[in-house]
């Protein structure tokens, strides 16, 4: 059979693009089905790529990674391999790839400056981390200059150079005096950008000698201070009176006053400048001008406008500030400073370059073996940047080569994908202003279906209500999804189902027959799985009597009326609300079974009360307003809550205890409930106020407890129903004495760092708990179970002591004792610590090996002493890898495995070996330190095992009665091959299997022809590797022998070895004749009918139909030439018809039958409009009004002339008989009640608010009822969907157009 013609590139890449689109799997989020699929390694959090670290404290580079198995790390140092174990400063977390550097214990930050790289690593892959760039922070000190006194006379301009020291990260620039207070800036004096001071003209209360510049380093938390600078001005007073003094009175003297000055820019300088800006960046633009007046700034783009809700002014104008720039912004921005004499310009010419920058990053790909897919990696920036693949961390040019892979540029291209397709793939996007790292997985899986949704799982549903039964899944390739209802229902089909694509059946409108059992199966090529949920349709929940509209007298009764009907099986709950919150908490409301009753009614209770009632599936609810009104009326009473209380006094004043009282104030018509006490400690936090205490509000004084050594001030709070009162006014401060502290420091602890050091640490007391002033701690410690004496040292403002010096690994009891100027604290308790752990001494001995079987060994080892651990024991660590191969004697990179035992344990399991191989092992022990000495290697070696399944299977050269197939030798021998195995057997058009054949071949080949098979025959075979154990897994493939007896082809031999058969099948037909599908759109005289054929080339149809339920005979209609579809034109509208479709030349082969229903008849769309009732009104109206005219002609001209009276009665009619209209009196006009009727239902409006007529009809055409769709005389679709169409389209392009399948796709894409 020929081959069609090849596509166009652009559709070649359009079709694999769509081919990943549908063949990438989706993995549910189930934690069960992630932990049991392997998964290769995933980068979930890193440090930063610029990491500026503090240099006084320990570095933590951050890599964790998530993988199954979990994944291995190593580190990268400025592009080679970082060895931890060689570094005692640098250890790594355990299961986890994050690196701490110890700095704190006499490391230097400076040399771990670098570039570090993470990788994860697994059996699936390696993912990378991004290069993470390690530098210390710095903050050097200001540079010794001599600063000048600065002179300027008034209104001139100043600016005060700041230059501050070059840091890491830049420092943050302020000004302040010698009070620390910073200086008042304005529009007139400012900072700028780069730090310095601008005065755009000075004046003499400028003058000050305490200008001081601060640098901020907020990594090290540091404060640079900058020499003094002195500022003096002179005024032109002061100077004009210098002058007269050292003049005679004959000389002219005077300077010359202020003088105005148009504007001069500071800053920038000259008339243009640039600037370059990342994308996404902040961009920051400045002007700072000179001038008496002060001069004004504005900006303006030339050319454009300035970006809406992205621009910002700062510093009074100076600073333009755009956030989130984009290539747009880019362009020349002008400032202007202007006053009263003029103005200057400055030009800034903006450049927005980008970095890299995702438009789309590759995704994880997660494909079933003999699937295709593409990972695309597309980035835009400014330059264009590069793109770069690697694969496991390799470049992708020098890492191994995979057949299934083919790299396209931006895209990775997988054709047929096997298991050992799976790996890592990372892309890198770069220019020179950075680069974006992303890591992708290609995971190949091979799974039978799994259905994730519960057995039996119960779905509850309100009636005329959706029902959506879940069929969660997993499966690879992707399963099929079926439902069922019932144990044995047919399949469900229809339009009364929806099936969404994650397996879940939607019923859009339940109905209470719609209860049972359904039944969902998921298949796939490697499997099928079933599972059953249950149905239940319930009855809704109604209010038939609602609340009802009341009006009420105060302190009157009222009730509100609730009665429902509900299913039988749920229980409701009836919830009442007022004003959509909760009722009030109070007596009156009496809430019964149907009702609300409301006793003594108040004007409180005015509102609107809603009546809710919940089940488990539904909720309704119903509201009336209460409106009650006024009995006979009161004065209105006014709450609100209390005045704050006065006249604070504190008396009877000792140690640990005062006594305050307060007289009340005002309680505003609502009784105060209590008092709040609160307190203020001016000593250790001014300005912050403490709860102390509350008492009733008949209470006025109270006995307050005190600690010792803190300044109190209290105040007082009164409270009532309506809320808080303000605080009172503070009283006078009471400083209590001090006192030795009454608690000592908690949560000592004694933990060693080092071999030979003891680190002890505390809680320190709080402010208040110090109880007096020179607070320090006494830190104690001795050697337990060694008649030590105590060694005490004192200390402050620490919470930390480390004892040098130590033992490794000793007991020690610790004690830490507060005291201050007054004394110590009570005896601390002793706590045991123990001084640091140091590496163990001794490797286990008397190392065995039982290996139990060809992937699974036991080992067992003699426990150290524990005196040699020098620790806590840990575990143990098991190191063991692959030399070699014991059947293919070649070497192989050595990936040493780990395995850890907990505790004190003397044996472990060796698991997921590889058969037929030699390994190594060796034992360690393990402390808090570390690892202990290995104990020697120890070999063993892992007996034969079955194979796996030979790497391929291919089937070539059909002929009539001949395939010639080739195979590959399996990935894993296992052992030594001793065969391999053939089975095969023919397969019908019905799908049942013939007899069985089995042949053995030779393990030394690898190829075979078979002869004299059946012409147009499919056959299935099994073919399989075996060594001395057993046979391995099997692989399985199908072929067709030909049936084109003109076909002929030249036949080679791969191999000597030839076979020949002769099955005892009978003779088989042709190749799976057969159609299916047949598919029918029904109109009211026509019907289009489509099928879809299998089966040998050039087959004549033909189609025969007849009337459902009819025994007349079938009628035939001949089909021309190879068409899969047919129009049946001539047929009555409102029948159901059955259909089937054969082929000619084929015996007795035709489909299944189909039956469908032609439309009913429909209206004739040419409206008579002689025969509408508007038209027979009008006309009998215009003809009555002729009628009438006639008749006054007729009597008017019989009574001849019109007297003058009458003229005058008929020009001045009497207002009072003129119609008016009942509400404004204004004089009423015809209005025809027809104007007011609502449109028919249906009928569209135009956006013009005009109505056509033939919108408004109500066809059934129109609403597509009974026509499942429309087509031409030829066939041709015209809609996919029978919605509404207009009807004139020459009035306009209004008409809906539903989208089809290739414009969508083609949308899409």
């Amino acid at each position: 059979m020929m081959r069609k013609k090849s596509v166009s590139a652009s559709k070649a890449s359009l079709v694999l693009f769509l081919c990943q689109m549908i063949s990438a799997l989706e993995v549910p989020l189930d934690s069960k089905l992630l932990e049991e699929l392997s998964q290769p390694p995933t980068i979930t959090q890193q440090s930063p790529k610029d990491y500026i670290v503090d240099p006084r404290e320990n570095i933590v580079i951050q890599c964790e990674a998530k993988g199954k198995p979990p994944p291995s790390f190593s580190w990268t140092r400025n592009g080679t391999h970082f060895d931890i174990d060689k570094d005692a400063q640098v250890t790594m977390k355990p299961n986890s790839g994050t690196l701490v550097i110890n700095i704190m214990n006499g490391g230097k930050a400076e040399a771990y400056e670098g570039v570090y790289q993470c990788t994860a690593r697994n059996e699936r892959g390696a993912a990378i981390s991004n290069n993470i760039v390690i530098r210390p922070s710095r903050s050097p000190l200001w540079t010794k200059e001599k600063l000048e006194p600065n002179q300027v006379r008034e209104g001139d301009s100043l600016v005060l150079h700041c230059r501050p020291p070059v840091g890491l990260p830049p420092p943050i620039i302020f000004w302040m005096d010698n009070a620390f207070q910073r200086l008042p800036q304005s529009e007139r004096v400012s900072q700028g950008l780069n730090g310095d001071l601008y005065f755009s003209n000075v004046q003499p209360e400028d003058t000050r000698e305490d200008y001081i510049c601060y640098a901020r380093f907020n990594h090290t938390q540091t404060i640079q201070q900058k020499q003094p600078i002195s500022v003096k001005v002179f005024s032109m007073d002061s100077l004009n009176d210098t002058i007269a003094a050292n003049l005679s009175d004959t000389d002219i003297y005077g300077a010359k006053p202020v003088t105005e000055r148009q504007p001069v820019l500071l800053t920038p300088t000259g008339s243009t400048s640039t600037k370059v800006e990342l994308r996404g960046n902040v961009l920051l633009l400045e002007c700072i001008a000179a001038g008496l007046p002060t001069p004004v700034i504005r900006w303006i783009k030339e050319g454009g406008e300035l970006p809406a809700n992205r621009t910002f002014f700062e510093n009074f104008k100076k600073t333009l500030k755009i956030i989130d720039v984009s290539e747009a912004d880019s362009g020349n921005y002008k400032c202007i400073a202007r006053n009263i004499l003029g103005s200057a310009h400055h030009v800034i010419s903006v450049t927005v370059k980008a970095a890299p920058y995702w438009i789309t990053a590759p995704r994880n790909l997660v494909l079933s073996p003999g699937e295709d897919g593409t990972l695309i990696c597309r980035a835009n920036g400014n330059p264009k940047p590069n793109i770069s693949w690697l694969a496991n961390g390799v470049p992708i040019a020098i890492a191994p080569e995979d057949p299934s892979r083919k790299v396209d540029g931006d895209t990775i291209i997988f054709s047929h994908v096997q298991e050992r397709s799976s790996a890592v793939y990372q892309c890198n996007a770069s220019n020179e202003y950075g680069y974006l790292l992303a890591n992708a997985f290609v995971n190949v899986l091979a799974e039978p279906p799994r259905i994730l949704t519960s057995a039996n799982k119960l779905y509850q549903v309100i009636s005329d209500s959706p029902a959506l039964l879940d069929c969660a899944y997993f499966g690879s390739p992707k399963p099929e999804i079926e439902w069922f209802k019932g144990v044995k229902g047919s399949i469900l089909r229809g339009n009364e189902y929806i099936f969404h694509d994650n397996g879940t059946l939607e019923i859009p409108v339940a109905q209470k027959d719609s209860t049972g059992t359904y039944t969902c199966v998921a298949r796939n090529e490697l499997g099928k799985i079933q599972n059953e949920v249950q149905l239940e349709v319930k009855d809704p929940t109604m209010i038939i009597k609602q609340p009802e509209y009341k009006v009420v007298q105060r302190y009157g009764q009222v009730s509100f009326e609730c009665i429902i009907k509900h299913d039988s099986t749920l229980l409701p709950t009836v919830i009442w609300l007022k004003d959509n919150d909760e009722l009030p908490d109070d007596e009156r409301f009496l809430v019964g079974k149907d009702n609300l009753t409301i006793m003594n009614v108040t004007d409180r209770d005015d509102g609107t009360y809603t009546c809710i009632v919940n089940t488990t599936l539904d909720s309704v609810s119903a509201s009336a307003v209460l409106t009650v009104v006024a009995a006979p009326p009161t004065p209105a009473i006014i709450y609100a809550r209390p005045n704050p209380p006065f006249d604070l006094e504190l008396t009877g004043q000792l140690e640990r205890s005062v006594e305050l009282s307060w007289i009340p104030g005002d309680e505003n018509n609502s009784p105060i409930t209590n008092f709040v006490i609160e307190y203020e400690d001016g000593l250790h936090e001014p300005g912050v106020w403490h709860y102390q205490t509350e008492v009733p509000g008949t209470q006025t004084t109270v006995q307050l407890k005190l600690s010792p050594y803190v300044n109190y001030s209290f105040r007082v709070i009164a409270v009532n129903e309506i809320g808080r009162s303000q605080p009172s006014e503070p009283s006078e401060q009471y400083l209590t004495k001090s006192a030795n502290p009454d608690e000592n420091p908690s949560n000592v602890q004694g933990i060693g760092s080092e071999p030979d050091n003891l680190v002890i640490t505390w809680e320190s007391l709080k402010g208040f708990q110090s109880n007096g002033p020179g607070l320090q701690y006494k830190v104690s410690w001795r050697q337990k179970d060694v008649d030590d004496e105590w060694t005490s040292v004192i200390v402050a403002n620490v919470s930390k002591y480390i004892v040098s010096g130590t033992p490794t690994f000793v007991p020690y009891e610790i004690k830490v004792q507060a005291l201050n100027d007054l004394g110590y604290a009570p005896e601390p308790s002793e706590v045991i610590g123990h001084s640091g752990e140091d590496l163990p001494m001794v490797a286990p001995g008397n190392v065995q090996v039982h290996v139990v079987n060809s992937t699974l060994a036991k080992v067992h080892w003699d426990p150290v002493p524990l005196k040699t651990v020098r620790g806590h024991l840990q575990g143990y660590k098991v190191y063991y890898w692959k030399v070699q191969s014991l059947s293919r004697r070649s070497r192989r990179h050595v990936e040493k495995k780990i395995l850890t035992f907990r505790g004190n344990k003397t044996f472990g399991m060796l698991p997921g070996l590889e058969p037929y191989s030699s390994y190594k092992l060796n034992v360690r022990v393990v402390n808090g330190k570390g690892e202990g000495p290995a104990s020697p290697d120890k070999v063993f070696k892992t007996p034969e095992g079955v194979p796996s399944s030979p790497s391929f299977l291919k089937i070539t050269n059909p002929t009539l009665d001949s395939l010639t197939l080739e195979w590959g030798s399996p990935t894993h021998p296992n052992g030594v091959l001793t065969s391999y195995i053939l089975k095969f057997q023919p397969i019908n058009n019905t799908h049942e299997l013939g007899p069985l054949v089995e042949i053995r071949i030779p393990a030394n080949e690898s190829s075979l022809i078979l002869k004299n098979l059946n012409y147009s025959t499919r056959y299935k075979f099994y073919f399989n590797a075996q060594t001395s154990v057993g046979s391995g897994s099997q692989i399985t493939e199908e072929a067709v022998t030909i049936m084109d007896e003109g076909y002929s082809e030249t036949l080679f031999a791969t191999s000597p070895v030839m076979h020949t058969v002769r099955p005892t099948f009978y003779k088989v037909q042709p190749l799976y004749p057969r159609i299916r599908n047949v598919t029918t759109a029904a109109a009211e005289t026509y019907a289009n009918i489509s099928w879809e054929y299998e089966g040998p080339d050039h087959a004549n149809f033909y189609v025969e139909y007849g009337v459902a339920g009819s025994k007349e005979d079938w009628k035939k209609e001949i089909v021309n030439g190879s068409r899969s579809f047919f129009v049946l034109k001539g047929l009555t509208p409102g029948t159901a018809y059955k259909v089937r479709v054969g082929a000619e030349g084929l015996s007795g082969f035709r489909s299944s039958e189909d039956v469908f229903e032609t439309g009913p008849a429909m209206a004739s769309r040419q409206v008579d409009i002689a025969t509408q009732g508007w038209f027979i009104g009008l006309m009998c109206a215009v003809a009555l009004l002729i009628l009438i005219l006639l008749i006054v002609c007729f009597i008017r001209r019989n009574k001849g002339g019109k007297y003058p009276v009458k003229e005058k009665e008929d020009a001045h009619a009497d207002p009072e008989i003129q119609p008016m209209k009942e509400d404004d009196g204004t004089f009423g006009e015809y209005s025809d009640a027809e104007d007011h009727k609502p449109l028919k239902k249906g009928s569209r409006t135009p956006s013009d608010r005009t109505v056509k007529k033939e919108d408004s009809d109500d066809s059934l055409v129109d609403y597509g009822e009974g026509v499942n769709g429309q087509f031409n005389e030829d066939g041709s679709f015209i809609g996919q969907y029978s919605g509404k169409k207009e009807k004139e389209p020459a009035e306009g392009n209004e008409s809906s157009e539903a989208p089809s399948p290739v414009n969508a796709m083609n949308s899409f894409v």
